[in-house]
């Protein structure tokens, strides 16, 4: 009806043009929603309002003039105009109980649209360091990610979900080194671990793998792995420090520290796969950063940099000229040492992507990532790409609460909470749930004892509730042996005010999940779900569904019905299950 609305009104704009009530020269941008108060229609329209100034008229006297054009139609009942300008409808009740209908007949699909006329995009999410299991900070990008494809999957698009594998650098070292450590330790060899060198468990447990399958094929002494290394803090520099212990791990170790390395690396991507694959977030493509130096990606990138004009050589090192494309400062990208920087490896990676073929690509990087957007949209636009192809979605850290006390997230010093351990506490329809409910570019505080609590405060718990209350409606019809027929139901039975408000949020779905698309924000749909379970649970708590009347037991199960399918799609696309029974 909202596209019906739209094409009234657009003929009507083009009648009043063409006999010169509205000038022929306007700009028009016609904007049709639905009304939250019944008394206001079904759909408004502020078209008047927006056009009064170009035409000269007050925007009452506008309205008056396109609602003077309108053509009759079947499924509306009668127009209004109210207020400053506002052109409201009123459906018929034939028009608004079609949805019901529609929603039945369309199943899983009822929401879907080809909007994006299968346009390629991207979407590259979490691309955690491999340094460490995911802790729930990560959580929030695997959800908001996921859920955010799924959504426009829905309108049409084709989307590919990839993780890029941070498998090269100096974080990767200090992980390859602690494990090496850790790994001599066992062998019986006293050392003191450094204060800047991961600490968690897991490391111990990649060193016991590598001690139990290379026994001590490894094993260096204690003057020799700290040969020549600076001091750690506090007196001491520990970034220094650890810089030190892997070049003598490198050294000491020499073509095997790959074996070290690959063992520490291959350990955790697998358990970050086996960790998100359970979190419901599966990706088409793993991007190994290696892989840029190895196909010549990096050199290529910057010697096209170079021909266009952008890299200048300045103290032994090469610079990219990131200051004339709107970055505050000039980058490096190759040091004097000959190593490329992690931003030549991101400019190569970039580019690498566009090459592929995606008409947009969409990066979710943590909110602290926000300095990055500049330099990366320059680099693209230095290299001769549409910068505008790169889209940046920041997601603010989430902060997990137990009791009112908030719990440490660190990394390196291993006192953190998994993403399995968060999923194993609350299970994964709430953790999924919970992430997405608000902007991701909004501060989180995620509750664990309202995540758990299997009450009507826990949002993800009431909103499956109101599903498994719709399953039960169905499985009692069929414990009482009732031949019930939702398909041909006299939905014109459905007269009572829940019944209405029910219908008209029905019908608001496809409009919440194209919304929720454009603006790139699930939380939409969360949004939509919470006040449809609402709706629901007003109604069911309000009137009997297995009634003696037939043609009104039938027409209220098919609204139920219709509920439940919408319920089970947007859940679906939240990643979060519709369990039958609670």
């Amino acid at each position: 009806m909202k596209q019906t609305i739209h094409e009234l009104i657009d003929a009507a704009l083009v009648n009043l043009q063409q006999s010169a009530l509205l000038p022929s020269d306007l700009k028009i941008n016609i904007q049709v929603s639905a009304t939250k108060d019944s008394s206001q229609g079904d759909f408004a329209s502020n078209v008047a309002m927006t056009l009064a100034k170009q035409a000269g008229k007050p925007p009452r006297d506008v309205a008056g003039l396109i609602v003077g054009q309108l053509g009759e139609h079947e499924s509306i009942e009668k127009v209004e105009v109210a207020g400053p300008g506002f052109i409201n409808f009123f459906l018929a009740s034939g028009a608004s109980h079609a949805v019901v209908r529609q929603v039945l007949q369309q199943g899983d699909q009822f929401g879907c649209s080809d909007f994006g006329k299968a346009e390629k995009i991207q979407v590259e999410f979490v691309s955690a360091n491999p340094t460490g299991p995911l802790h729930v900070g990560h959580g929030r990008g695997a959800a908001y990610g996921a859920t955010l494809a799924n959504v426009l999957r829905t309108v049409g698009y084709q989307v590919q979900c990839e993780y890029y594998v941070n498998d090269a650098g100096r974080q990767m070292d200090i992980l390859g080194t602690s494990t090496w450590l850790r790994y001599l330790e066992l062998c019986g060899v006293e050392l003191t671990f450094p204060s800047n060198g991961y600490q968690g468990d897991y490391v111990w447990d990649i060193a016991a793998t590598l001690h139990r399958e290379n026994a001590e094929r490894f094993r260096h002494e204690q003057t020799d792995v700290f040969n020549n290394v600076c001091e750690d803090a506090p007196l001491g520099d520990k970034e220094r420090h650890i810089d030190d212990l892997i070049a003598n791990a490198r050294a000491l170790l020499g073509d095997d520290y790959r074996v070290v390395f690959d063992l520490a690396l291959e350990t955790l991507v697998d358990v970050i796969r086996r960790d998100l694959h359970a979190f419901g977030v599966d990706y088409d493509e793993w991007f190994s950063e290696r892989s840029l130096s190895d196909m010549g990606l990096l050199e290529a990138s910057i010697k096209q940099l170079n021909e266009n004009g952008h890299i200048y050589e300045k103290d032994g090192a090469l610079w990219f000229r990131s200051t004339e494309l709107g970055d505050e400062k000039d980058r490096v990208v190759q040091r004097d040492n000959g190593q490329t920087t992690y931003f030549a490896s991101d400019i190569a990676y970039h580019k690498n992507k566009l090459d592929r073929g995606f008409d947009k690509v969409i990066n979710i990087w943590g909110a602290d990532h926000h300095g990055y957007i500049a330099r990366v949209k320059a680099s693209l636009t230095a290299l001769g790409y549409d910068a505008e192809r790169l889209e940046i979605q920041l997601v603010q850290f989430a902060n997990l609460f137990e009791d009112g006390k908030k719990m440490a997230m660190s990394t390196r010093s291993g006192e953190f909470v998994t993403l399995k351990q968060l999923r194993e506490d609350v299970g994964k329809d709430a953790a999924r749930f919970f992430y997405v409910m608000r902007r991701a570019d909004q501060h989180l505080d995620f509750d664990l004892g309202l995540a758990r609590a299997q009450s009507s405060d826990n949002p993800v718990y009431y909103l499956q509730y109101a599903y498994a209350r719709i399953c039960s409606v169905k499985q009692q019809c069929e414990e009482k042996d009732l031949s019930v027929s939702v398909e041909s139901a006299n939905l014109s039975r459905l007269e009572n005010s829940h019944e209405l408000e029910l219908i008209k949020q029905l019908g608001l779905y496809p409009e919440r999940v194209h919304s929720a698309a454009m603006r790139r924000e699930p939380h939409v749909v969360v949004n939509y779900l919470r006040d449809l379970a609402n709706l629901f649970h007003s109604w069911y708590n309000a009137h009997q569904f297995i009634v003696e009347d037939v043609e009104l037991r039938d027409s209220r199960l098919a609204l139920a019905s219709a509920v439940g399918q919408v319920m089970a799609n947007g859940l679906k696309m939240m990643g979060v299950s519709a369990p039958e029974a609670m």
